[in-house]
């Protein structure tokens, strides 16, 4: 009789984990106990460890992640046919504090861009910034024209497209100006070149205003209305602005200075076990080390507040916390959405069954440093530490977002795999050996080793916080090498 392979994440957890597909018949042992799995479990999935009533608490990482709809045997699969989740609408917060105490640990470095500003850049990029859609070709015909500007200390020459900057009013439009304006100044840019059209309703003074102090010699604009060809004055505008940013070298910098932005996606079972407290051990390293950290999808945080309200650092981040996490949950009321319906189809072939347990996987990226402050949706980070970013958690969105915010480097965690990336470099962690070696294309670390081979969390953080410092002093991610890079603005949405 085979034993199966599972993890026991909480004692107090009514449920394991399946680190590999259990067959009916194999034994599970728990405390000394062994249990004979009663129906085939796939992996990633959860089994009872002893009998669960019907309407009695899922126990999963210490805490309730729904409730059964059935009366539920040892040894049986608990998934979404006898289990549902507990959440409903807003929920009244408490500030209990329980703030950690600051770890401190010796800076380490890496070789970055550091810009007049103080910010310090992991990419020495010539970014093209379109601000409306209707330009979108011409930027990519001028990004194609000019790539032997590309050298030296030059890492690429990019244009990020959308479909926006005309016929928006109101919020819409402010999200747009705001988030290309983020894009504009991100330190991973060394030099822009914004480009309009001329009768869009984002004007240039609009833009303007919302960019706020720049240096001419790092941004130009150029507005192709004005001119006779825009691809000879846009070139010549490149020329100048490579110019610029030819001047910028690597040089070593403590991880104080680099901006850690965190998301998940394509998540499993093991999201939660593996891949997403690898990088909450990493999260927690680069605080220590005077380093700043983002945490955003904010529907994926429902149902494991417990998990982060109280280590916020006082109670107006609490109350930023607060508004934020149930502004959106009135966002998806006010669009008569379900505010729990979450988890994806993907998630729950994975073995996710509720949003308490996506959740409570989710937020383990945080990693348990207080929380420094919280940010809406197109702000830059200001604050040293853990921060929370209000936002979606669509993948595309969430990682511009992260971008805007100012993120440098960006983690992303996936069970099942994704190819996209953003304006900042996004290394995909997988969750399993078979991710990882399925996609070798898509995948820049495996968090899998945690339950194949029992690699301690301590072990594999360190493993991806030095990888992270490759990928901050210039090392490629695949979403890199294969050129993909896209932007996507949250629309529709509250800004708080």
């Amino acid at each position: 009789m085979a034993k199966a392979q599972i993890v026991h994440i909480n004692p107090e957890d009514n449920v394991v984990v399946a680190i590999a597909p259990i067959a009916k018949g194999d034994e599970i042992r728990i405390d000394d106990i062994d249990i004979k799995a009663i129906e085939d479990i796939p992996q990633g999935h959860k089994v009872a460890v002893k009998p669960i009533p019907r309407d009695e608490q899922v126990i999963k990482y210490g805490v309730s992640i729904g409730h059964t709809t059935k009366d539920v045997k040892a040894g049986q699969w608990v998934h979404t046919h006898d289990m549902k989740t507990n959440l409903s609408g807003e929920v009244v917060y408490t500030y209990n504090p329980a703030v950690p105490a600051k770890a401190e640990m010796p800076v380490e470095t890496f070789e970055g861009y550091v810009r007049p500003d103080g910010k310090v850049g992991t990419r020495n990029e010539i970014w093209i910034i379109p601000t409306v859609g209707c330009v979108n070709d011409v930027a990519k015909h001028l990004v194609e024209m000019n790539q032997d500007l590309v050298k030296g200390s030059i890492d690429g020459l990019y244009t990020y497209t959308h479909p926006f900057g005309c016929s928006q009013t109101g919020g819409d439009h402010a999200q747009t100006r705001r988030v290309l304006a983020d894009l504009v100044r991100h330190a991973n840019a060394g030099a822009v070149l914004v480009l309009s059209l001329g009768c869009e309703n984002l004007t240039h003074e609009q833009f303007l205003q919302e960019l706020g102090e720049y240096n001419p010699d790092r941004v130009k604009f150029l507005t192709c209305q004005d001119v006779e060809d825009e691809f000879e004055a846009g070139s010549e505008l490149l020329r100048e602005l490579a110019e610029y940013a030819s001047k910028f070298k690597r040089e070593t910098v403590g991880i104080d200075k680099l901006v850690l932005g965190m998301k998940c996606g394509g998540s499993d079972g093991l999201s939660g076990i593996t891949a997403n407290p690898t990088v909450g051990r990493v999260s927690d390293m680069v605080v220590a080390q005077g380093g700043t950290t983002i945490l955003t999808e904010v529907p994926e945080m429902f149902g494991a507040e417990s998990m982060l309200m109280d280590r916020c650092v006082n109670e107006d981040v609490f109350n930023k916390a607060s508004n934020m996490l149930n502004g959106f949950k009135d966002y998806f009321i006010s669009h008569n959405e379900v505010v729990y319906d979450n988890p994806s189809p993907g998630n729950k072939e994975g073995g996710i069954t509720t949003l308490e347990d996506k959740s409570c996987g989710c937020v383990q990226k945080g990693g348990k440093a207080a929380i420094a402050d919280v940010l809406s949706y197109g702000e830059e980070v200001h604050t040293k530490g853990l921060n929370l970013l209000y936002g979606p958690g669509n993948d595309l969105v969430s990682s511009t977002n992260l971008t805007a915010a100012g993120c440098t480097v960006i983690l992303f965690t996936t069970g099942r795999g994704t190819p996209f990336g953003s304006p900042a470099p996004v290394a995909k962690i997988a969750t399993n050996d078979r991710l990882a070696e399925k996609k070798k294309n898509w995948i820049d670390f495996n968090a899998g080793p945690v339950a194949s081979r029992g690699e301690s969390i301590d072990d594999a953080g360190r493993r991806l916080f030095d990888f992270v410092k490759e990928i901050a002093s210039g090392k490629q991610t695949q979403a890199e090498k294969h050129g993909f890079r896209e932007i996507s603005i949250f629309k529709d949405g509250v800004v708080l």
